[in-house]
Order: C-alpha cells, then structure tokens, then sequence
C-alpha cells in the first residue's frame, strides 16, 4: 500500500506563492495519474490539477495560468506551484493516487 505525504501548505497574503509536495513511499508516479484536490469548509472536494503517467497535465479553469503541477520521478514527488494566490484557493489540500489520500496541507491565503 503506498503512503503519501503533503506537505508546503501555510498562510499566505493574496497575491502571493506556495508549493505544495506530496511524497509517495515508492515509484508510481510514472504508473498512473496523480491529482490534487482541495476541499473548502463546507464544500465538495475538488480536482484541482492532475498528471497522467505521460506527463500530460489538467486544470481546473479555476487555476489555469496560476498553479502548475509537475513531478520529480527520481524523488517520488509531484509538486503543486500555486502563485497568485487568492482568498477563495483557501482549502486543504490532498494528493490522491487512485484509492490512496495524503493526509492534506491547509492553505490559508488572506486578502
């Protein structure tokens, strides 16, 4: 069973830029498609951006030309970079690979 584990998430002023890592406990990330996905207090949670094993990323139209998802093979990592950041990308934040959640990692962005 792969572990996955967020991390870089905090607060931040509007306008401003986080990354995001989600550090899988063994190779998959060349296997399958990863996403990230956010949940507001209150809201469904969300897909935010995705990469296929060929490397061919999705947006939501939300984040498109502000966030980029990409991915280190060597290290088992697929990074979120998040700029421009603004009140409502206010969520927690999950990595899923197929069945497997991160734990998330809040971002608070404050206007």
């Amino acid at each position: 069973q792969v572990q996955l584990v967020e991390s870089g998430g905090g607060l931040v002023q509007a306008g401003g830029s986080l990354r995001l890592s989600c550090a899988a406990s063994r190779s998959i990330f060349n296997i399958y498609t990863v996403g990230w996905y956010r949940q507001a207090p209150g809201k469904e949670r969300e897909l935010v951006a995705s990469i296929t094993a060929g490397g061919t990323s999705n947006y939501a139209e939300s984040v498109k030309g502000r966030f980029t998802i990409s991915r280190d093979n060597a290290k088992n990592t697929v990074y979120l970079q998040m700029n421009n950041l603004k009140p409502e990308d206010t969520a927690v934040y999950y990595c899923n690979y197929r069945y497997t959640w991160g734990q998330g990692t809040q971002v608070t962005v404050s206007s």
